[in-house]
């Protein structure tokens, strides 16, 4: 079964997908367009995977990690499918990142990896933007580069994890403007999902609606105001969104780079 979060009549629920529509908590149908679309799930602690693909860690000119390199992310980050996410003029470098995303559906400690998927609730699609024009070094490397408002869409869908059978076996494309950039496909994961939910429930408690973005293989390309982009994930789904820039957002150009920080 597939569910979205979505704001519809002027409330916020949830609805499934019913003959191409959307079925509402009181059985109406619509159209996807009549809705926005929220974050399938409100996010709880997120996890979030650098470099978790060998092509792609090659292609930013760095080794594959040996251990897990993990990140959080605040919640002020995420939108929903067909949503904006801004872009300071001021950026040359920023660009999409197609995910797997793991949401977890109850909680535990020290799981076994032989038990791990007993303790996923579904997947759904995350672009995790980052804006490597902040990327300062290893010591302060993603606050200013992956948590920005607006920067990580997900959804349109929770896809039940019983209706996916191999979620180790999926393949990732993004399309810009229409146009195949990115390919890829989660077997190729250096640390997979049983071995994440392992490692993480190993010193801290997993709890429901705690995500796991599982990183993004080979093939990242800049972004600009006005671009769309689509991230898809096989099986999960078609994740659309556009890139606004400051006049859109009505902010002031960010005029500070990095080296201002350090």
């Amino acid at each position: 079964m597939k569910t979205a979060r979505v704001a519809a009549n002027g409330v916020v629920q949830l609805a499934i997908v019913k003959e191409g529509k959307l079925q509402l908590e009181n059985g109406q149908l619509i159209e996807e367009k009549e809705a926005v679309f929220l974050p399938p799930v409100e996010p709880r602690t997120v996890f979030v995977l650098g470099l978790n693909y060998a092509d792609h860690a090659g292609e930013l000119s760095f080794n594959a990690p040996e251990e897990p390199l993990v990140f959080l992310k605040g919640p002020n980050t995420f939108v929903g499918h067909n949503s904006l996410t801004y872009k300071p003029d001021s950026a040359e470098n920023m660009h999409y990142e197609c995910e797997l995303a793991v949401i977890i559906g109850k909680a535990g400690k020290y799981i076994q990896r032989e038990d791990a998927y007993k303790y996923v609730k579904g997947y759904t699609v995350a672009n995790d933007y980052a804006i490597r024009d902040y990327l300062e070094n290893y010591y302060r490397p993603n606050l200013r580069v992956k948590n920005r408002d607006t920067c990580t869409p997900i959804g349109p869908y929770l896809v039940d994890a019983s209706d996916v059978s191999d979620p180790m076996n999926l393949t990732l494309k993004t399309y810009v403007n229409g146009e195949l950039t990115q390919a890829g496909t989660t077997r190729d994961m250096i640390f997979d999902i049983p071995f994440l939910i392992e490692y993480l429930s190993s010193f801290m408690t997993l709890s429901p609606n705690d995500i796991i973005l599982t990183g993004t293989p080979k093939g990242l390309a800049k972004v600009y105001a006005g671009d769309e982009i689509v991230t898809e994930v096989e099986g999960i789904g078609r994740l659309v969104n556009t890139i606004a820039g400051d006049q859109t957002f009505d902010r002031g150009k960010e005029t500070k780079d990095a080296t201002h920080h350090r």
